[in-house]
């Protein structure tokens, strides 16, 4: 046998075919899109459930290839992020999706029988976990809310849930969805949220890194796929370029770096720098983002046992070295009190947790770079860790902040800085180092043990109205509020494109609320069954998401498989993995 190799493709026929396949895909999307204006409120919820059907069946090779795209040993624990944050989230955001049709086809608000709260500045807050009886019993001790902008009414709050889904036949043409490279569920959860809540069908356009997921995400989205409303797309930088500005997008998302934001609006280089300073975006249709930043985890100090301050040293840890430390949520800086006198004991924990983690490679592209420049900036960094790739700033009194404030290292890069004062002086210094220095609004950790929260009464309250963050967890993660398919993930309202910090707009948002304002989490300050020898009325063991959580790729599949198909019988068993972590 002969075999014959073909004369290369010269690059312009190249990047003229790879166009005209793109302008294929838009066309059939346009075609797509009169289909899906066509359907019902209850043929769209159909439609849903079979996604959830396709994805339940996709989710053991969906987690399988994330295990491989980040090096990981298939039977390390870490494993379990894979799950928790890959498929089980995209299962519990169809749930809540589907939930809100199915209200709206039956002529209500999703948020029908839904009884608002009240929360600082006037402002109504609307619950949204836990958000079944399951989640009750699972995340027991664990609540959130959405807090709404000051004079929202309740009228206004029910009346404009369901967001484009009120005006089904109402086109908004075709989204093209920037896919994000790091947490596996991102980019189908923003798939569904422009389909339902914006009306917009997609072409998603996957990160590079996640190019070996493209026959997963295939499989799990194969009805939207094949009902006409989704296209899904790989190719490098010139393929998103070529997408963002043709005539045919009506609309972009985009989850990542406020540097690639830039270069989207307003160009690359010196000109794209200038076009900035002067406010004058060449990108000619609307971009709503989501975009991380330098995530606070503000310690208010007070009385802890050694047990306590092993837990929460765990907790932070966890924060920052979650999938390797490449989430845009990622806790970066820790605010501690100067005058606390168990400082020392707490660092040293804390030293030890970020160093006895679960060792996993560097997998995300440049997070090396990133960590050196974070240890030019700061000589004084340790190194930690089996083979000292996790880098821990503590920012001494001559040291300069600005760096590590500022600069999102996107890599396991964990700094501490301290404040004077104790109680509400401390909180409410932290809380203006946080809002003024700090790159970023999507989300800020505060941790405080009850006695401590009790005793600032109403000024811990204030601190956390004044506190501008999209998503603010206490005694909790901030990737609870991700995770909860009901809560609102984004920045704080109100940024532009030329200050973009976070990003604009939401996602998520199971509910469909219009126009809120922040999410707020709340959490145990202590795991069962300590919560309640301690007088919290808290039934969560160690959460699975704890990189410390040695049941976690155990837990977190059983999780999954309860949101596959909700059954009380399948309670025991994620009950038995969970308190072995």
């Amino acid at each position: 046998m002969t075999t014959v190799k073909p004369a290369p493709i010269p690059a312009e026929d190249l990047a003229a075919e790879i166009r005209r396949q793109l302008d294929a895909v838009i066309d059939e999307l346009h075609a797509g899109e009169a289909r899906w204006l066509a359907s019902d409120l209850a043929s769209r919820e159909k439609l849903l459930a079979s996604v959830s059907t396709t994805v339940s069946v996709a989710a053991e090779r969906w987690v399988q290839a994330a295990t491989r795209v980040k090096r990981l040993d298939r039977d390390s624990q870490l494993v379990g992020e894979e799950w928790i944050t890959g498929p089980y989230p995209v299962l519990t955001g169809l749930g809540a999706l589907r939930h809100s049709l199915a209200h709206l086809s039956a002529g209500e608000s999703p948020l029908t029988g839904v009884q608002f709260g009240s929360a600082p500045g006037g402002r109504i807050s609307v619950p949204i976990l836990p958000n079944s009886a399951y989640e009750a019993l699972l995340l027991h001790g664990f609540s959130g809310e959405v807090w709404m902008p000051p004079g929202t009414t309740e009228e206004d709050i029910r009346s404009g849930a369901g967001l484009a889904q009120r005006d089904p036949t109402k086109s908004a043409g075709v989204g093209l969805v920037l896919g994000a490279g790091n947490i596996t569920s991102i980019p189908p959860l923003d798939v569904l949220y422009e389909l339902i809540a914006n009306n917009r069908v997609v072409v998603l356009k996957l990160n590079p890194v996640m190019d070996d997921l493209l026959s997963v995400y295939s499989e799990a989205l194969s009805p939207l796929i094949e009902y006409g409303v989704l296209r899904i797309v790989t190719g490098g930088s010139e393929v998103g370029s070529y997408l963002v500005n043709h005539p045919g997008i009506a609309h972009v998302h985009m989850t990542g770096s406020a540097a690639t934001h830039d270069a989207i609006v307003f160009g690359s280089g010196q000109n794209g720098r200038e076009r900035k300073a002067k406010g004058t975006p060449t990108l000619t249709k609307p971009i709503s983002s989501e975009l991380g930043g330098v995530s606070p985890i503000i310690v208010v100090p007070g009385k802890w046992t050694k047990r306590d301050l092993r837990y929460q040293a765990e907790h932070l840890a966890t924060q920052r070295l979650h999938n390797g430390g490449y989430n845009c949520i990622a806790g970066q800086v820790i605010v501690l009190s100067k005058a606390w006198p168990q400082k020392d004991a707490f660092l040293k924990e804390l030293r030890r947790a970020v160093a006895t983690a679960p060792s996993r490679p560097a997998w995300y592209p440049g997070s090396d770079d990133r960590i050196a420049s974070a240890k030019k900036a700061y000589p004084q960094a340790q190194h930690l860790g089996v083979n000292g790739e996790r880098l821990l700033i503590e920012v001494g009194t001559n040291d300069d902040p600005a760096t590590l404030e500022t600069t999102e290292f996107f890599s396991p890069v964990l700094g501490v800085v301290t404040l004077p004062d104790t109680g509400q002086a401390f909180l409410d210094a932290a809380v203006e180092l946080a809002n003024n220095d700090f790159v970023g609004t999507l989300g800020a950790n505060i941790i405080a043990d009850p006695r401590t929260l009790k005793s600032l009464g109403r000024g811990f309250d204030s601190a956390i109205e004044r506190l501008r963050y999209g998503t603010i967890a206490i005694n909790a993660w901030t990737g609870l509020g991700y995770l909860t398919a009901t809560a609102p993930w984004g920045a704080f309202p109100g940024h532009t494109l030329a200050d973009i910090q976070s990003g604009t707009g939401v996602v998520h948002n199971g509910l469909l609320i219009d126009s809120p304002e922040r999410t707020v989490v709340r959490g145990p300050f202590r795991p069962f069954p300590r919560s309640v020898l301690h007088g919290e009325f808290a039934l969560f063991p160690k959460p699975p998401w704890f990189v410390s959580a040695r049941s976690a790729a155990t837990t977190a599949r059983l999780l999954t498989e309860l949101a596959t198909k909700p059954s009380w019988r399948r309670m025991p068993g994620v009950f038995a993995a969970a308190f072995r972590a």
